[in-house]
């Protein structure tokens, strides 16, 4: 009785490590995916994805609306708009690219586009109307009708 006892409480140990190792594989899957959808650009990457920096004229270079969001680490309100940015990122997956520049490491970049205060969201609709520049932290609700206003 008691080597039954001791088998089915192995058995039951088991299967509860086998099912939080499995929700844990589960969860790292998609904290990954949501990692990776608000790609971080260096001044480089943005002069071949969004702008030319070394160009005269502005001349977008994508062909989906771009929402760039100018961050940095030591920034409160800018870390509490991150996950919602990364959640818009996967829900507009395919219609909208959302990309993040931290100004600490691209200084030059911030300048050129004057950003004096963070969390800084520039909107780059694809159809050549101007692009708009958002200053604060918002809600994702408040995200959402801006992507309306401005890029849709």
């Amino acid at each position: 009785m008691k080597t039954l006892k001791t088998i089915t409480l192995a058995i039951v140990a088991i299967m509860m490590l086998a099912a939080c190792g499995n929700a844990g594989a589960q969860n790292d899957k998609k904290a990954d995916k949501t990692q990776k959808a608000v790609k971080e650009l260096n001044a480089e990457s943005f002069s071949e994805k969004v702008y030319d920096m070394n160009s005269e004229e502005l001349v977008f270079l994508g062909d989906k609306p771009v929402i760039v969001d100018f961050t940095a680490s030591w920034c409160g309100p800018c870390q509490r708009i991150a996950p919602i940015l990364e959640e818009l990122a996967v829900e507009y997956d395919g219609k909208i690219i959302i990309y993040k520049v931290d100004i600490d490491k691209e200084r030059g970049l911030a300048q050129s586009f004057n950003v004096s205060s963070i969390p800084a969201i520039l909107y780059i609709p694809a159809n050549g109307n101007e692009p708009v520049m958002t200053i604060g932290a918002r809600g994702k609700e408040k995200f959402k009708e801006e992507i309306a206003t401005f890029l849709m």
